[in-house]
């Protein structure tokens, strides 16, 4: 039996070791030999202790790779098929899949890849049949590797539903926001993208159209350069997580705060007559449903979402693929900082360079 290497969440940090290749145990399995991972915020919230996973899983869920094996129901798939991972369980079957609402399906428990089910930081994972999805060939497995982040963006840009003369603000400038940022320009609304680490805002430039202005804080909560948004942003798109209550003070009336980040005890305190006499919508999307993944995969082929990927490392390498993310698993002499934008984990060097 072949062997692989995968990264495993042991004592809450992920420690490498050498498996059995995962195997078809059901007729609609189908066994992804893994090329290249992207590491989530989420992954990065579970070794920091902020995001809770299952001990043992072996992490990672934003992937692509090549069909290996798969089991005897799989007419679709063939091995050597070029394949992209959709890590969101949904069943079909239970009340809120049967209302076209499968992102919140309820029979997601022991099925998250990365979290309690085993991931793609890894040389293969097996998934259900419906959650590989082929490749168009002239994409790279680098770009595949931010279809599921980029499909995370355009439930939240959904969810906004921008008007077309709305002003737009995203806050926050790691992978999600710098997606988001571009997401809506692709789309022709004005956009400003806040980011207040220097490293992040700079690499931000870097990736955006000339379109997009990004900026950096001025002032505490949500303050922005003078002349920037004079009238306050129509649209804000909170990716922290943790700034309700500042979106909330700086959008236009009639306007629509969407809370994207996930911070598991993020909490916060909104008054709410203001809230009702300025028509103020505030709304949180959740997963994407399986729809949107599709679509994800769609525009990426025509959309350069693999800029954001400024690092690459080999999955041996993990430790100081974490460290750029300012996310060190060993203590360290100084404070954290971000090195990267995007990180992807290399399982096979080989498959990646395709």
């Amino acid at each position: 039996m072949r062997e692989i290497q995968a990264l495993v969440l042991e004592s809450g940090k992920p420690v490498l070791r050498t498996r059995s290749a995962p195997r078809a145990h059901h007729p609609d399995d189908v066994v992804v030999r893994v090329a290249a991972t992207g590491i989530c915020g989420t992954d990065r919230g579970i070794v920091l202790g902020e995001f809770p996973a299952l001990e043992g899983v072996v992490l990672g869920h934003e992937a692509a790779g090549v069909v290996e094996t798969v089991g005897s129901a799989v007419t679709r798939l063939r091995p050597g098929h070029r394949v992209v991972v959709n890590p969101t369980y949904h069943c079909g079957r239970c009340r809120p899949c049967r209302r076209g609402m499968a992102a919140h399906c309820t029979a997601k428990d022991g099925r998250e890849i990365g979290v309690d089910r085993d991931g793609t930081m890894a040389g293969a994972v097996v998934v259900p049949k419906g959650f590989a999805l082929p490749l168009p060939d002239s994409m790279s497995f680098r770009r595949a590797a931010v279809v599921e982040p980029l499909a995370c963006v355009l439930t939240n840009v959904e969810a906004a539903a921008p008007r077309p003369d709305d002003r737009v603000l995203v806050v926050g400038g790691g992978p999600i926001g710098t997606l988001c940022a571009l997401v809506f320009a692709h789309r022709g609304a004005r956009t400003v993208l806040l980011e207040r680490d220097t490293t992040r805002a700079a690499l931000a430039r870097d990736i955006l159209p000339d379109g997009v202005e990004v900026v950096g804080g001025h002032g505490p909560g949500l303050a922005l350069p003078a002349g920037v948004l004079p009238h306050g942003p129509d649209v804000v798109v909170d990716t922290t997580g943790v700034l309700l209550e500042q979106a909330l003070e700086i959008v236009a009336s009639g306007g629509t705060v969407v809370v994207m980040g996930e911070r598991e005890h993020a909490r916060a305190s909104v008054p709410l007559r203001p809230l009702v006499t300025r028509g103020v919508r505030v709304i949180g999307a959740g997963p994407y449903p399986p729809h949107l993944f599709e679509a994800a995969l769609d525009l990426a082929a025509d959309l350069p979402i693999d800029r954001i990927v400024t690092h690459t490392f080999p999955l041996t390498a993990y430790r100081d693929a974490f460290a750029a993310l300012a996310a060190p698993l060993e203590p360290a002499t100084a404070p954290a900082a971000y090195a990267a934008m995007k990180v992807l984990l290399v399982s096979d060097p080989d498959l990646a360079t395709g």
